[in-house]
């Protein structure tokens, strides 16, 4: 396999924010689970992956490049997002 298709070339915050948002998409329905092949909403586990998020962002407070604040406040953003709209539609 050809170096930088499986894995990204850059190893930086923005791969970590992408791993832990990816299981969170997965969690919240919006990626298909790749074992089952279905989309299935956890709620629990989008809210653990948008806390371990959150925290990430308090542990790298002051040490992040503005762009990787930036791209990690979206990412946030758009998680509790997802997670405010799924639970919303799952209520009625």
């Amino acid at each position: 396999m050809a170096k930088g298709i499986a894995y990204p070339e850059q190893r930086d915050i923005r791969a970590v924010i992408i791993l832990l948002a990816t299981q969170g998409m997965i969690r919240l329905g919006e990626i298909p689970d790749p074992l089952s092949g279905q989309p299935a909403l956890d709620a629990d586990g989008g809210r653990f992956f948008i806390d371990l998020l959150e925290e990430l962002k308090r542990k790298t407070a002051g040490n992040l490049l503005p762009q990787e604040a930036a791209f990690l406040d979206d990412v946030l953003g758009n998680l509790r997002q997802v997670l405010a709209r799924k639970t919303e539609a799952a209520r009625g």
